[in-house]
């Protein structure tokens, strides 16, 4: 059902400096902050060969990254996205194995403008995961 490691996603406290880190230090291709209101944060994506990295950072007080942050002040791996060719049948699939999805069970558009979900970590061993439809 899953296809490719679309991206690994870290929360991080200093936007700026985590994406400075990562193109003068690391000389990766980072691209633009932008901002995603419906998921309440600010992403960078990092451009690699095989995947991407995206960073996290709290959009608003509201945003669930700043509760992540709150916990882990440094930052850290928040989450793993895989994609699907069909979210709606991968979501059912899921639901009907007792997989939990978060939040409501439909779709949102993420920062790559497809649909997404995400899976509840405890239902698989500890790990958030994203499904993001290709």
């Amino acid at each position: 059902m899953i296809g490719r490691l679309n991206h690994v996603a870290i929360a991080v406290p200093d936007l700026q400096a985590a994406a400075a880190q990562y193109r003068d230090t690391l000389g990766a291709r980072v691209g633009a902050p932008q901002d995603e209101p419906e998921h309440g944060v600010t992403v960078v994506f990092i451009e690699l060969p095989n995947t991407k990295i995206e960073l996290l950072h709290p959009l608003g007080d509201a945003s669930p990254i700043q509760g992540f942050l709150d916990k882990q002040p440094s930052g850290g791996i928040h989450h793993i996205c895989y994609e699907v060719d069909d979210i709606l049948a991968a979501r059912d699939r899921l639901l009907a194995s007792g997989a939990r999805v978060l939040g409501p069970a439909e779709p949102k558009i993420g920062a790559h403008g497809k649909p997404v979900l995400f899976l509840h970590p405890k239902d698989f061993n500890g790990c958030l995961i994203e499904l993001e439809q290709t």
